[in-house]
């Protein structure tokens, strides 16, 4: 009986709840940001980069040739898929800088609906 008083104790502490509530709400994050990135920022990039599509660079380590990482795979052919690792490095830097923006701007607006504090006034 003890587990179990410790147990409701534990659950009914407010950290637990916040705890969950900080989880969904970033799951739900992450999956905006996955759709910035890859519904609109990496179209953009595509563009700009001539539809370069990175997913396709390879190396077939048996030597022979494969029009496609799909087909050398298909084959079983060992692969090096440095293309979807460079996908995932850009990824990485945008959805960086997008969790940056977020959270400065959070932070400038925290700062700003902060109460002053008295104690850093200066007396005169």
């Amino acid at each position: 009986m003890a587990f179990i008083e410790e147990f409701k104790a534990f659950i009914s502490r407010g950290n637990v709840f916040e705890l969950a509530a900080g989880i969904m709400i970033g799951a739900t994050f992450n999956n905006m940001l996955n759709s910035l990135v890859g519904d609109i920022i990496m179209p953009i990039v595509g563009w700009l980069t001539a539809g370069i599509d990175f997913s396709n660079y390879f190396i077939a380590l048996n030597g022979k040739h494969y029009d496609s990482l799909r087909s050398a795979k298909d084959a079983g052919a060992p692969v090096v898929a440095y293309g979807i690792f460079i996908n995932y490095v850009i990824k990485f830097l945008i959805s960086s800088a997008v969790i940056f923006l977020v959270i400065k701007q959070v932070n400038r607006l925290h700062y700003s609906l902060a109460p002053q504090d008295s104690r850093n006034l200066k007396k005169d």
